[in-house]
């Protein structure tokens, strides 16, 4: 597929439309059956085939897409675990800046049948992906229900910033792109009047936690986090943190194979004024 063959292609959007924007989220899984029958039993989910082919199942909410789940094949060294990809408008130079940068770039960059991608690891160790090409059907209502969001934990929030704003082309002079602001003790991520991620320094890089180590965090709202929670225990899960925080109710939780993450509540009269994914 050529790279710009998707851009400008109506009811299609392209990477390049919103790049260095958070575009999706995944899962490479060891045994994707598990994976499919744990997440639609504590979260709701119905799936369906993804383009990407046999081995990726698209994860759907109340009909909307959530995230992509896929399963870990000998030749794709990647641990089990979820994944921001962050929209590129190309792969191989966002590739080439990441190494300009002391950074890596694990796997990649790969070719599918809709886009090319490359997972990397910042400075710090914290695992994101990039993307170049062709977003999921339904992308801009992905992006305005807000079925995920992502927090980076990270040894300093700001050398983060400017680590991720060079290799991703945030607060640059071309239009469109996405800005950054000091709020609240953290860096906030945002595009178009909403909030896409935040970044929040005090990371240990050699902490036995995991917690506390630096990751992108993905948080996925739910009505109820206590119920949530114990769905994810009766299905084999574990809780490896819970309690309030400045945003609602939250919960850290680790799927069979091993995967983490955060349930959030959602405030119950929609996206609110304090919620982490409200309007910038």
């Amino acid at each position: 597929m050529d790279r710009n063959s998707t851009a400008g292609t109506p009811g299609v959007t392209s990477s390049h439309e919103v790049f260095g924007a958070p575009c999706w989220i995944t899962l490479m899984t060891r045994d994707l059956a598990a994976a499919r029958s744990f997440y639609g039993a504590v979260l709701g989910w119905q799936f369906r085939r993804a383009r990407l082919g046999d081995e990726f199942r698209l994860a759907l909410f109340e009909g909307t897409p959530v995230a992509g789940i896929g399963a870990l094949g000998p030749a794709l060294p990647v641990p089990v675990a979820w994944t921001p990809y962050f929209a590129v408008a190309d792969v191989d130079e966002t590739a080439a800046r990441i190494l300009e940068r002391s950074a890596t770039v694990a796997v990649g960059p790969l070719r599918f049948p809709v886009g090319r991608g490359a997972l990397a690891a910042d400075r710090d160790g914290a695992v994101f992906g990039i993307w170049e090409g062709q977003l999921v059907s339904d992308w801009q209502a992905w992006r305005k229900n807000a079925p995920a969001w992502l927090r980076l934990r990270t040894r300093d929030a700001f050398d983060a910033a400017i680590f991720y704003g060079e290799v991703l082309e945030w607060a640059c002079d071309r239009p469109g792109c996405c800005q950054v602001d000091y709020r609240e003790g953290e860096v906030v991520l945002h595009q178009h009047g909403q909030i896409l991620a935040r970044l929040s320094s005090g990371a240990v890089d050699t902490a036995p936690d995991p917690l506390v180590r630096p990751r992108w965090h993905v948080h996925f709202p739910v009505a109820d986090v206590e119920a949530t929670v114990e769905a994810a225990l009766r299905h084999g899960g574990s809780v490896l943190g819970r309690g309030p925080t400045a945003h609602g109710e939250e919960a850290v939780l680790r799927d069979p194979d091993g995967a983490l993450f955060t349930v959030t509540s959602r405030p119950s009269s929609g996206t609110g004024p304090s919620a982490p994914w409200a309007p910038a």
